[in-house]
């Protein structure tokens, strides 16, 4: 049996199509998948908290502010500049009646670090902070 040259044209251009209805579908998929779970994940600072008996969680009205072991600073996994917290700070809780930030300390900072950043969030104008800590496993 001989192909002729029309047929053999039409052979080869129906070979080296390609459906990508599949693949479209499959990237449809995924791109739904990444939207739903995206948000769930929620990245964190590695720092070794202090621990206690007993805990509080902090009130979701509450700014977090962790300290990392090498002094940097992040607000809600943000890095910060230590010179700039003041000022970010009075802009995040501009008109708000609630001033409350949580820090997140690591257990081998020095105290007078902590209490530096404890200032300078006070003289920002915010009235309540707290400390976050780990509960003591028995």
């Amino acid at each position: 049996m001989r192909i002729s040259g029309n047929d053999r044209h039409r052979l080869q251009t129906s070979l080296s199509e390609i459906n990508i209805t599949p693949l479209v579908d499959v990237m449809l998929v995924l791109l739904i998948i990444f939207m739903v779970t995206a948000p769930m994940i929620k990245p964190s600072i590695n720092v070794n908290l202090p621990t206690a008996e007993t805990t509080s969680d902090p009130s979701p009205e509450g700014l977090v502010l962790t300290l990392s072991k090498d002094r940097y600073i992040y607000i809600e996994d943000q890095p910060i500049n230590y010179h700039l917290l003041e000022s970010r700070l009075k802009s995040h809780f501009y008109n708000r009646e609630q001033k409350i930030v949580f820090i997140r300390a690591d257990r081998e900072l020095d105290y007078g670090y902590i209490i530096e950043v404890m200032d300078l969030i006070k003289k920002s104008g915010v009235d309540t902070v707290g400390l976050i800590i780990k509960k003591e496993e028995k």
